[in-house]
């Protein structure tokens, strides 16, 4: 699990039984000595909430350590058994879909086309029926299910579950995401912008020490997830990161490309999967849409090689700023377009532009998890949301019949 200097949901008592899981599953420790020690609470305190959080589930023995003298401590571990948490990613025009179990093992997946812009009732009906497939298909009832992490390709007030003013979703501005699904499956329901997932899965799998990470994602439109010491950046309503509507230079004025949001002179009017693949349309090689446009690419097609080579100079450009104003250890580039000629664009004119103080130890990378980054993003974030302290505290409250 990625390192934290405090844990998620303290509101309560610092050292409540939910802050106990919370210590032991994080590695911070692993016996009710180290509880002790940690905590600076009482023997007989340590063993009565440990004993609520192994009646309810939450925890679990694990054999003993080494003794140094009398009886042998015995380990405790988070019960990865405790539930699942279904994940939805959803793209512009894909979906990826999984049901995992809560260290992270995915017991079933699936991949399918949608049109994200059919609009949230009927691609909402969809995942659900999809979600209850994947179930089925693992042979898991849905009373395991334990939480449900939705990503979409648009901001989100991530508080409210609620997406807001995307460009590229016509009709789901305002729509209540989260309640709807919470309405139908009676648990908690995480909605976030999908780069905000991706950056979150690449963090956990891969890069666990970093204090701060960017994920850039170049598919039909452009988006950026931050990770800062541990936790995904926002913003106060939920548009960090939206990288694709910044202006960029040269590209204005009444010939400049419109963008989705209607506005002209964005970069994702000029660097985006959709944007490439009407250029090279124009240019007399067919592509509707960025993953055709990638394929022409790879196929060495010269004018889909200029034209990704060229988006990533633009890229890369904005990228300079954003590197000199957060100052990242690591900038990863995912997405249909982050293959060679792209990320050779964006090397290129990153190095350049932004000061060498701000490059000097940055690690420029392609996604490790590739397609999978949204989904495993959102189980980690759901997992950190229903298992964070005060949630915790409030099941047990429930259990004890307190609530």
């Amino acid at each position: 699990m990625p390192t934290r200097a405090e844990p998620p949901g303290t509101a309560g008592a610092q050292h409540s039984a939910g802050h106990l899981l919370w210590l032991v599953r994080t590695g911070r420790a692993r016996t009710r000595a180290e509880l002790q020690r940690t905590t600076g609470l009482s023997r007989s305190t340590v063993g009565q909430r440990l004993d609520a959080l192994l009646a309810g589930g939450f925890l679990r023995p694990a054999g003993v350590d080494a003794s140094t003298g009398g009886r042998p401590p015995t380990r405790l571990d988070f019960n990865h058994d405790h539930g699942l948490v279904a994940c939805a990613d959803l793209g512009a025009t894909q979906a990826r879909l999984a049901v995992f179990d809560l260290a992270g093992a995915p017991l079933a997946r699936s991949h399918a086309r949608l049109r994200i812009s059919e609009g949230p009732e009927r691609v909402l009906d969809w995942v659900d029926g999809e979600l209850r497939a994947l179930l089925d298909r693992c042979g898991r009832p849905a009373a395991r299910l334990r939480g449900i992490g939705i990503g979409v390709p648009g901001p989100v007030e991530a508080s409210a579950g609620v997406v807001r003013q995307p460009p590229i979703m016509p009709g789901w501005d305002g729509f209540p995401v989260a309640a709807r699904l919470r309405d139908r499956w009676g648990v908690p329901v995480l909605v976030d912008n999908d780069a905000n997932a991706m950056a979150f899965g690449e963090y956990v799998g891969s890069h666990p020490d970093c204090p701060s990470l960017v994920l850039v994602k170049v598919a039909t439109g452009i988006g950026a997830g931050l990770v800062l010491n541990g936790q995904v950046y926002r913003g106060i309503d939920g548009g960090a990161g939206d990288l694709g509507h910044i202006r960029v230079d040269g590209a204005a004025g009444r010939t400049a490309a419109r963008c989705m949001c209607g506005a002209t002179g964005c970069l994702a009017a000029l660097a985006s999967g959709a944007a490439l693949a009407q250029r090279l349309t124009e240019r007399g090689v067919p592509a509707a849409s960025s993953r055709e446009f990638v394929s022409r690419v790879r196929a060495g097609v010269p004018e889909a090689v200029a034209l990704a080579r060229a988006a990533g100079q633009r890229v890369g450009e904005v990228l300079s700023t954003v590197v000199c104003l957060v100052n990242p250890q690591v900038l990863v580039l995912a997405g249909d377009l982050a293959e060679t000629q792209f990320v050779t664009g964006v090397r290129e004119v990153l190095y350049r532009r932004a000061l060498p103080r701000a490059t000097r130890n940055l690690e420029v990378t392609t996604s490790e998890l590739g397609e999978d980054a949204g989904v495993r993003g959102l189980r980690a974030m759901v997992v950190d949301a229903v298992y964070a302290p005060d949630s915790v505290d409030r099941e047990l409250d429930r259990l004890a019949g307190r609530a």
